[in-house]
């Protein structure tokens, strides 16, 4: 695969597992995420391969839909879905959590996967024409919104 089109990693004093549950925590998730309005299992209701959820997202007045469809799910690991708009490929988004004596990283990536006449009408639809950029920003906030929560939740505060 090659390299992602954006990722950010972040320290979280808290363990592999606690952070995997909350990241697989589909409503849980649309709270954290910056574009993320709602999620949805409509194939399967756990994080596990094949299992699809489709999401709701928004930017400004702007709304889509996508499908997302489970490819990795290893608890307290790697949580890793690829996206499509009906039936174009967007994007494959990787969660991954490596232990470390203070609790775990978690690194959040992204892989544009839009084909090249798609991309701007997807600018267009999203409102943004810089997606690798936005979804950097984006990252950064909901991983900085998850690590706040899951520290919260672990130390009992």
């Amino acid at each position: 695969m090659t390299e992602p089109s954006a990722t950010v990693t972040v320290k979280v004093a808290a363990e592999p597992d606690a952070v995997y549950a909350l990241i697989t925590d589909l409503s849980s998730m649309a709270e954290l995420a910056e574009e993320t309005v709602r999620q949805r299992w409509t194939k399967g209701d756990t994080a596990t391969p094949g299992a699809v959820f489709k999401g709701t997202n928004r930017n400004g007045l702007r709304r889509w839909t996508t499908t997302c469809t489970v490819t990795d799910a290893e608890p307290g690991r790697r949580f890793a879905f690829d996206v499509r708009h009906l039936v174009v490929p967007i994007s494959r988004w990787e969660y991954e959590i490596v232990p470390t004596a203070e609790g775990c990283t978690v690194t959040e990536s992204t892989w544009d996967r839009r084909p090249g006449w798609f991309r701007g009408v997807a600018g267009l639809a999203t409102g943004t024409m810089d997606r690798a950029g936005t979804n950097a920003a984006h990252i950064e906030a909901t991983l900085q919104r998850l690590k706040a929560r899951v520290e919260s939740a672990h130390t009992g505060a």
